[in-house]
């Protein structure tokens, strides 16, 4: 008797389960089509009174104006630069990730060579070793250039808090104003202990 209850037992077990994966999908709403389709409705003087592309990361800082365009005019060259740079945001969560965002920042947008990248590694790298969740708990310096106070970075953008990016923008913006190089930021770190 005590045998047939055990494999009762796993039987409505197994039939429980079955039921489960079967119904549970449908039940929730669950079931998608296997293709979808986006229609965008483009007016055709939309098309013919298109501006040339932005090219760089400073569309997605403000140069395009969405309000002032038809909607549905958003353009593929747009949507592909938005994807670029969400590229470029999941890239830089990484160490290895920010410090070739940042390389790349720092030669094609502020004209600077490889020298000036190795002052940039040693200076961040002591200041959050490239992590753009690093906070100071004593000082309130924030991020992978540790702004004090990290609120500064909103001229760049209001995501500074979960952006490495707009973090490493800010310190670079910052670099040059102050020091010119980042170089000479690493040279006057050494010697203060700040910068």
């Amino acid at each position: 008797m005590k045998l047939r209850s055990k494999y009762v037992a796993i039987w409505s077990v197994i039939a429980a389960m079955l039921f489960l994966t079967s119904a549970l999908p449908s039940a929730y709403g669950l079931e998608f089509p296997m293709t979808t389709r986006i229609e965008i409705e483009v007016e055709t003087k939309a098309l013919t009174t298109q501006e040339i592309p932005v090219l760089s990361a400073a569309a997605l800082y403000g140069s395009i104006d969405l309000a002032a365009t038809p909607v549905g005019a958003v353009f593929s060259s747009d949507l592909a630069l938005v994807s670029a740079i969400s590229r470029q945001v999941e890239m830089a969560r990484s160490i290895v990730g920010a410090k070739k965002v940042a390389k790349i920042i720092l030669t094609e947008e502020f004209g600077m060579n490889d020298s000036q990248f190795s002052c940039l590694n040693s200076l961040w790298t002591k200041e959050s070793h490239w992590n753009y969740k690093a906070h100071n708990p004593r000082s309130g310096a924030h991020g992978i250039a540790q702004a004090l106070p990290a609120e500064k970075m909103s001229v760049v953008a209001t995501d500074w808090r979960t952006n490495p990016v707009t973090q490493i923008r800010w310190g670079l913006r910052y670099i040059t104003i102050r020091y010119d190089t980042p170089c000479k930021a690493w040279s006057h770190f050494k010697s203060k202990r700040y910068y």
